[in-house]
């Protein structure tokens, strides 16, 4: 069973942001008590670094995060903007832009943007406490602007839905991992950890393949089938050898079938320096 870490930003002498008395570390709670729920209902294992109104510094987070030994640890916030409804929309953070963390990072976010916020990316904050010294992967969800009028009113109207989309994001995650238990895989990016091959170094080369095992670069996995295929086509815009394989009730974005694992390599460098969140799996 898999187990999932979920953190409300803030609490107790650190509300976090506030406006016209709306207070970010309530929004946190409340929002992560329900994620929290529904992977509980999933058959999802969820443990929190707080449940009550208590304040943690960031260092404690992650040690207590390490302590419970998780899969996954999930940081829920608010943003924030230097000026009243000057911005809108979701964005998450993580360390890198690397392996499942980022692929997690990219279907909340898919996710969210289904429920109507706009989707403002996943960007890399290796500065973050409780990103950078946590010992799984981890993402920290800003979940709409605490004084942007918009996002409160989506926050508060669709909350359930909310809930359910980044549950949804955790729960592809998941499925992902749990399907690929057994199966190699090469989620670091630095291509000087990955195995040499014998192929001649051309993208999507095959030649002296001696072994039927396929190589593939997979670059997301979703629940909705309509986040899946936004993705195929902007993948497939830009040349790439995308398809679309539906497994286990979750529809993956995968790119090229390689018999060579240089290929493979390959492929995902130039998906992450196109920007794509990757990892290899091999079947």
């Amino acid at each position: 069973m898999a187990k999932v870490i979920l953190d409300a930003g803030h609490g107790g002498v650190e509300p976090g942001a506030v406006f016209e008395g709306r207070q970010e570390k309530d929004d946190n709670l409340k929002l992560t008590l329900a994620i929290g729920e529904i992977l509980e209902e999933n058959g999802v294992e969820v443990a929190y670094t707080r449940t009550e109104d208590v304040y943690d510094k960031p260092l404690q987070k992650a040690q207590i995060a390490n302590a419970e030994g998780g899969d996954f640890f999930i940081s829920i916030h608010r943003n924030s903007s230097p000026e009243a409804n000057q911005y809108s929309g979701v964005q998450t953070l993580v360390y890198d832009l690397a392996g499942e963390k980022a692929l997690m990072a990219d279907a909340i976010n898919m996710e969210l943007e289904e429920v109507g916020f706009r989707n403002l990316g996943v960007v890399e904050r290796p500065d973050l406490i409780v990103l950078k010294r946590t010992q799984m992967p981890a993402v920290l969800v800003e979940v709409g602007f605490l004084n942007t009028d918009a996002d409160n009113r989506l926050f508060d109207e669709s909350f359930d839905q909310i809930a359910e989309a980044i549950a949804g994001g955790i729960l592809g995650t998941l499925e992902t991992e749990r399907n690929l238990v057994g199966e190699e895989r090469y989620p670091d990016p630095d291509l000087e950890k990955y195995p040499s091959g014998s192929g001649n170094g051309e993208i999507g080369s095959t030649a002296g393949a001696s072994s039927p095992r396929l190589y593939r670069v997979q670059t997301g996995a979703f629940r909705n089938r309509a986040n899946a295929e936004k993705l195929l086509y902007q993948l497939q815009r830009q040349n790439y050898p995308a398809f679309l394989l539906y497994e286990n009730g979750l529809y993956k974005v995968q790119v090229g079938a390689f018999a060579q694992l240089d290929n493979a390599v390959q492929m995902e460098a130039a998906l992450r320096r196109a920007g794509y969140s990757t990892f290899i799996t091999a079947q």
